[in-house]
């Protein structure tokens, strides 16, 4: 029996489907345990075991998650929003102590996946292209050939707090309006996001580029799968050099059809079942390789470039008392 834990599972319905498919298909027993901080999150109804926790930023979310690993015997561990990352990171070892593999980024990881003056330092130490990027002290942006810019926050996720400065009357507002702001150029796109599905021990089971064709609250709503081998190429790269321990997403935006990269998400893309309908089941090569069976030795990009992702709403329902049967199991439901 593998047991899987999801943390913060908000609105992946979807995803955890996935992995409950790729179980069957893989005749491997597999039960799901998710977090959230919400008893009204859609993906807990989805999962065998929902459990409420505290925030992230909780003091005691960490020993929480330790709790819920010792009491359902957790095969593995995922995060699946940003600030769940530093928090597994920092307790991988009393996490681990519990029998659970955390799959996530090393804590010395942290830093260059949350910074993102930091990621772009990183990016160049491996060769690869980065928007030119400046603090907001900077003298040279009172140039105003520079516009228009992007203001986005140095630590941050879900796309909060990004503007497009178009003017210099714009760029001083931003500049003071978004805390603690980084400065780039606009690049023209399109956006690619490569999923790179590494699994415990750092090795890339797969990459899967896919174009942003809309995004919603951070999340793609339209997208196309792509092939790039320079983006693929750069991905493995960068798993290697952080190094991964387990999923995670590189972010793009094309110059000259060349790939300037952006940010590094250290979790489980939105976007992934785009790479599944394409032909990558990242969560069977993740559960296959938890459960200890050999790699299969497929090409790293071996998907169907030009399938297309629609995403639409549904919803889901719940009576009083499943709402109060979900609350009485909340921080530790057996």
């Amino acid at each position: 029996m593998v047991t899987l834990l999801f943390t913060s599972v908000g609105r992946r319905v979807e995803l955890m489907r996935a992995f409950r498919a790729a179980a069957e298909n893989l005749n491997l027993p597999c039960r799901l345990v998710g977090t959230d901080v919400s008893p009204l999150a859609p993906a807990l109804q989805e999962v065998d075991v929902p459990v409420l926790v505290p925030r992230a930023d909780d003091p005691t979310y960490a020993e929480v998650l330790a709790d819920i690993c010792r009491a359902h015997s957790i095969t593995a561990l995922f995060p699946l929003i940003d600030p769940d990352v530093p928090v597994l990171a920092n307790a991988r070892a009393a996490l681990e102590d519990t029998g659970a593999l955390v799959m996530g980024i090393e804590r010395d990881a942290v830093a260059t996946v949350s910074d993102k003056v930091a990621t772009t330092e990183f990016f160049r130490s491996l060769g690869l292209d980065v928007p030119a990027s400046w603090l907001p002290e900077d003298p040279a942006l009172q140039d105003p050939a520079l516009l228009p810019l992007i203001v986005k926050p140095r630590r941050g996720s879900a796309s909060k707090n990004v503007f497009v400065a178009r003017t210099p009357g714009e760029l001083e507002f931003f500049k003071s309006y978004v805390p603690d702001p980084l400065i780039q150029e606009e690049l023209p796109g399109p956006e690619i996001t490569a999923d790179v599905v590494c699994d415990q021990s750092g090795d890339v089971l797969a990459v899967v580029c896919r174009e942003r064709i809309e995004v919603r609250w951070g999340e793609v709503a339209k997208g196309v799968t792509v092939k790039d081998p320079t983006i693929v190429e750069a991905g493995v790269r960068v798993a290697r050099a952080l190094p991964a321990r387990g999923p995670i997403t590189l972010q793009c935006m094309l110059k000259d059809g060349r790939p300037h990269f952006t940010e590094i998400n250290a979790r489980l893309g939105g976007g992934l079942p785009l790479g599944i309908a394409a032909g990558v089941d990242s969560p069977a090569l993740l559960l296959a390789s938890i459960a200890g069976h050999p790699s299969n030795g497929r090409p790293l990009a071996d998907y169907e470039a030009g399938v297309f992702l629609t995403r639409f709403d549904d919803s889901r329902f719940m009576t009083n008392a499943e709402l109060a049967r979900l609350e009485g199991g909340h921080l530790r439901s057996g």
